[in-house]
């Protein structure tokens, strides 16, 4: 297994950074922040996750410990491979992605190439409790997340019900845009209760 490798950026080719190593070049694909703090012919340090199919070896590398952690709990998603993985770590940093999940917002992760509605409501679903926010960092973002969910009825309804506003805009999570906000309202109920 290789877990880090250190050369120099030999060649960027499209999306793939070329790393040499005493002569031998290794194909990285690296999520778009990475690509970009990658300089060429700097020496660099990058975090391998290799990922072996049957006639697929592909590398993927990191800048940080960080963002290979939040890559590799991505892949941990049912419906989420390496390629969407990387496309969702392109469209933000690290922080911003935790606080999108953390905060449920799918339409945040649904601005990843490939990534729809339903896959970006898993990756909420499946990493919101995992994604390593402190509480205060978790709450913070729950209600920076919820400030398009203020301007929903639904979200309106459950505040008038008692619901707190990162309760509210929770309930809403998974729950069918298109629905009647009644609809929305009763799913939501059922779901908590």
């Amino acid at each position: 297994m290789i877990a880090t490798l250190s050369g120099k950026i030999a060649e960027k080719l499209g999306e793939l950074v070329v790393i040499d190593i005493n002569g031998v070049g290794y194909g990285l694909l690296m999520p778009a922040e990475d690509y970009a703090n990658t300089p060429k012919d700097k020496e660099v340090k990058i975090y391998i996750y290799e990922h072996i199919r049957e006639n697929i070896h592909d590398l993927y590398g990191f800048i940080s410990t960080d963002r290979k952690g939040l890559f590799e709990q991505l892949l941990g998603v049912n419906g989420v491979g390496p390629k969407m993985a990387l496309n969702i770590l392109g469209i933000g940093t690290a922080t911003e992605l935790r606080s999108a999940i953390a905060g449920a917002d799918t339409k945040f992760i649904q601005g990843a190439v490939g990534v729809g509605k339903r896959v970006a409501e898993r990756v909420v679903i499946e990493l919101k409790d995992k994604v390593g926010l402190l509480a205060s960092t978790r709450a913070d973002a729950l209600l920076m997340g919820s400030e398009a969910g203020k301007q929903d009825d639904a979200v309106q309804a459950l505040l008038a019900l008692g619901y707190d506003l990162p309760d509210a805009v929770s309930a809403m999570v998974g729950i069918d845009e298109s629905l009647s906000t009644e609809e929305r309202i009763k799913q939501a109920l059922r779901n908590q209760s």
